[in-house]
């Protein structure tokens, strides 16, 4: 049988940074990926065309949070089953996510494709920038099976412990999609429209490595009967997922509006806002590994019962969102020309760039623990929480932007950020520490009778 890891039993922080640094690498590797697209394209295409891929970022967070967030939903059943042991409810929760995720990559491709045209002029898309996102939209839109494939197969392997495969899948991939960048851009003169289809390349084959390794593990050998059978756990599924897609896709809408006030400060705001973006997202991932650590650390001792092991849990994931903020925080706070300089070209842009990135580098902290504790709170198998905090989190974007855009320009787009992120992590970590102490106390509760029954039947 091809090997699981088993995260109810052995020593909590040993457990718990063995799969936390293959997933680290491979959430970073994507985000390198991220930083190496926006790099060649910027440098082979121009601040323009840059700018017209990062335009997309809001939009594709909208589209693919939602895949993503129903798939990390999904994946908590699948921990839970694991952890409990009960693999026959496993294979079936493990068929009706595949059977899900299937019509939902059909209905996304569909509504994206068809309405992105009119998004784009919703989110004052500039004239400059229009064509090359409608390119490169259309043809990451249609590949979206790809990603939301390689979402679902590396989160079941995820809620199995086994975060090594995703991390060897992405490091393929990611060497793939680089070559095929420089090669379409610089070799071929596709323009945009070869840094899209690199990423959908590269996604297929990140999800064909992930499927090659479920194939080896026995106890998700599905068969006929175990997809005839899965209706059942529909209902279960979408209490687990849909929570989280909307969190995701509420998020998104926050920081589309975003988008949409810095579209109308002009192009040069646009392609400096883009890889403020990049640079935000990709030093957060250790924060945002810790918090996939942490759901399915969770969702496993959640199904064995073993509540005082997820406390042990949550302090090891929060210390590891602390020590990334100091480093990335840092980074971000005392350099910021020079990570700036670094993808854009024009020195009015990177001027913008650095007025955005100290203040978030300053307070990256509340968007690091954000991501333990809501995740804590999604594999307790409270998956409403997160979606109140997401609600919390695009109320208070927009509501930053509205009021302090007029007053102090670009930097108002950091300080949305800025309180949006404490927000939710204040409403997460609250919610967290009481439903997780709830639990330890029937627990103890439980043992506590357990120690009394001899004693009350003599």
């Amino acid at each position: 049988m091809s090997k699981t890891y088993d995260l109810t039993q052995g020593r909590t922080s040993s457990l718990i940074l063995r799969f936390f640094f293959p997933m680290l690498m491979t959430n970073m590797l994507q985000q390198i990926y991220n930083m190496a697209d926006t790099a060649i394209v910027g440098r082979g295409l121009g601040d323009n065309a840059l700018g017209a891929v990062g335009n997309m970022s809001s939009l594709t967070f909208l589209v693919i949070g939602f895949s993503m967030g129903l798939a990390n939903g999904f994946s908590v059943s699948i921990a839970r089953s694991y952890g409990a042991k009960d693999y026959q409810r496993l294979r079936r929760a493990t068929a009706a996510s595949v059977k899900l995720c299937l019509i939902i990559a059909i209905v996304l491709t569909l509504l994206s494709t068809v309405f992105l045209r009119e998004i784009l002029g919703l989110l004052q898309t500039d004239a400059e920038l229009m064509s090359d996102s409608l390119t490169y939209g259309y043809i990451l839109f249609g590949g979206l099976i790809a990603t939301i494939a390689y979402n679902l197969c590396s989160c079941i392997l995820r809620a199995l412990g086994d975060s090594k495969t995703p991390f060897i899948a992405i490091i393929i991939s990611t060497i793939t999609n680089i070559i095929l960048d420089c090669f379409c851009i610089f070799v071929l003169k596709t323009g945009v429209e070869g840094a899209a289809i690199a990423t959908v390349f590269a996604q297929i084959l990140s999800a064909f490595i992930c499927w090659l390794r479920l194939r080896k593990i026995e106890i998700l050998h599905l068969t006929a009967d175990d997809f005839r059978n899965c209706s059942c756990m529909y209902l279960e599924m979408f209490s687990n997922g849909l929570p989280m897609a909307l969190m995701n896709s509420i998020t998104a809408v926050g920081c589309m509006v975003i988008q949409y006030f810095v579209n109308g400060l002009g192009v040069a705001y646009t392609s400096a806002f883009s890889v403020c973006s990049r640079y935000t997202n990709l030093f957060m991932q250790p924060a945002c590994t810790a918090g996939f650590t942490m759901s399915a650390f969770t969702g496993q001792n959640y199904g064995a019962r073993r509540y005082e092991r997820i406390r042990e849990g949550a302090h090891v994931c929060a210390g590891i969102a602390i020590v990334s903020y100091m480093l990335f925080g840092s980074v971000m706070f005392f350099f910021p020309e020079r990570l700036a300089g670094l993808m854009l070209s024009g020195s009015e842009q990177i001027s913008i760039a650095a007025q955005y990135l100290p203040i978030c580098g300053a307070m990256l902290f509340a968007v690091d623990l954000l991501f333990v504790f809501r995740s804590g709170c999604q594999g307790l198998g409270r998956p409403l929480i997160p979606m109140i905090s997401g609600i919390v989190e695009m109320a208070m974007r927009i509501g930053v932007i509205v009021i302090m855009i007029p007053h102090i320009g670009f930097r108002a787009t950091a300080w949305a950020d800025v309180f949006a992120w404490i927000g939710a992590v204040s409403l997460n970590f609250a919610a967290f520490e009481i439903i997780l102490g709830k639990y330890l106390r029937s627990g103890e509760k439980t043992k506590h009778r357990h120690k009394l029954s001899p004693v009350a039947e003599r």
